[in-house]
């Protein structure tokens, strides 16, 4: 029986290539950005999401509402030493990919001095 679960599945494009970091004392990690779409049609409360933009027929185009759409930005790192190798080696900005992780949570203080919040999907 499972009390809690925190898992994720994403579906988008790459943002940037990977980069690999090794902070001294700890295991190197890949990190790289995925953006994610959300499209709806005004007044539509049914939205597809995807890494692909929807595109209705463009016949029905002058039926329909306006077309909205929202990119979310999703920080990704991947720690597991097989996983982060190929993801390094292999993803590349623009591909489609499929990430499945657990959402983290984290503070950090920047180089202004100032306490900010992440939000890190662990793949």
């Amino acid at each position: 029986l499972v009390s809690a679960m925190n898992r994720v599945q994403l579906l988008g494009r790459v943002g940037q290539d990977p980069i690999m970091r090794q902070v001294e004392g700890k295991n190197p990690v890949t990190i790289f950005s995925l953006a994610t779409n959300e499209m709806w049609r005004t007044g539509d409360s049914e939205v597809s999401q995807g890494g692909e933009i929807w595109h209705p027929p463009l016949l029905f185009l002058c039926n329909l509402g306006d077309i909205s759409q929202k990119t979310t930005w999703h920080r990704i790192s991947v720690f597991r030493p097989g996983l982060r190798d190929v993801t390094y080696q292999y993803v590349r900005k623009g591909a489609r990919i499929f990430v499945e992780g657990k959402i983290d949570y984290g503070e950090y203080t920047d180089k202004n001095n100032v306490r900010r919040q992440a939000t890190t999907i662990i793949a």
